[in-house]
């Protein structure tokens, strides 16, 4: 039943991708015919404007909005198996807020773009475990205390992230609309930095996948079975905080996406992460694809920050969970 479902959610999410990926390529500020937009992926045209939009703007970005969703799904679908907690999200919980500080501190040091994310990962790895060593008592997580440190640490990496876009000056509107998500400066150099970080964090958790789901079962119960918890959970949140540092540091804060997708897909297909982190990741990567495909489609040529449009979609679908008790059905 659960292969059934596998399939289903699979081939669903695989045909919207594709669609998506046509939509993004046909619809913009300019709209390039179905036809030119063959000849341009088939390389028969490579020097006209279109081929240069295409090849140049349109399929960076649309990459990039893969990746950085499957990045975020995958860090989320993490986060909630270490803290047994579906609130435990990357950006619930102060991660990515780390990850922004560190970000536009290398911005206002004007520093190439390898260090946006090097800074990100630093401050987003602190983060991670001041949050994870402040919640805990005894060696178990509080799920109460995770939410409070976790909005507290977040206010307070806030009010430092708007010193430094104080200290943009003029440049402060660029870094606020980047704050709120964008991928408009996607380019076929970030998209490379990108999948070395997101491939060797999917090998890795899929490498201790099993671990992960008896994370599930709890502390005490892992730990029987002979896995050093304490030390699992930290390297499984350095991990969670190095692909989290990156996508932020390249798109700004972008939230919900690994909230909403790993519930949405746990609910399908079971807790088990073997066959839940790869299907959530991949329909993490076709939601932000969605979610871009709106933000900069809606009010063109006015362009929507990605971040409206994930909270758009999130707080109501978590708010559902919420009402529905699917939060508890999803870790059933």
């Amino acid at each position: 039943m659960k292969f059934g479902k596998i399939h289903a959610v699979m081939g669903a999410v695989s045909v919207l991708l594709i669609l998506l990926f046509l939509f993004g390529l046909f619809f913009g500020s300019v709209k390039i015919p179905l036809r030119e937009i063959w000849a341009i992926l088939a390389g028969m045209d490579r020097d006209s404007a279109a081929a240069k939009i295409v090849t140049g703007i349109r399929l960076p970005r649309i990459m990039m909005a893969i990746l950085v969703g499957m990045m975020l799904a995958a860090a989320g679908t993490i986060s909630q198996a270490v803290f047994r907690n579906p609130l435990a999200d990357p950006y619930i919980i102060g991660i990515s807020s780390g990850a922004v500080a560190g970000a536009v501190l290398a911005f206002i040091l004007k520093l190439p773009d390898i260090w946006y994310g090097l800074f990100a990962f630093v401050t987003s790895m602190g983060t991670a475990f001041l949050i994870f060593r402040l919640s805990g008592k005894r060696g178990k997580t509080d799920t109460a205390a995770l939410l409070i440190i976790g909005v507290a640490v977040s206010a307070f990496l806030g009010a430092f992230t708007a010193f430094f876009m104080y200290l943009a000056g003029q440049d402060s509107y660029r870094v606020m609309v980047w704050t709120m998500g964008y991928l408009g400066s996607a380019s076929w150099t970030r998209v490379g930095l990108l999948v070395i970080p997101l491939c060797l964090a999917m090998v890795y958790f899929l490498y201790y996948r099993h671990d992960v789901d008896a994370l599930l079962l709890g502390d005490e119960e892992a730990h029987s079975l002979g896995i050093p918890v304490g030390r699992l959970k930290q390297q499984l949140l350095l991990v969670v905080s190095l692909i989290a540092a990156f996508s932020v540091a390249f798109t700004g804060m972008i939230g919900f996406v690994g909230l909403i997708v790993p519930h949405a897909v746990r609910l399908c297909i079971g807790n088990t992460h073997g066959r839940l982190l790869p299907l959530a990741a991949y329909t993490g990567g076709m939601f932000l694809l969605f979610a871009d495909t709106l933000a900069r489609t809606l009010l063109a040529p006015i362009e929507i920050p990605i971040g409206v449009i994930t909270a758009f979609f999130g707080a109501p679908f978590f708010l559902f969970l919420a009402l529905t008790n699917g939060t508890r059905r999803a870790y059933g």
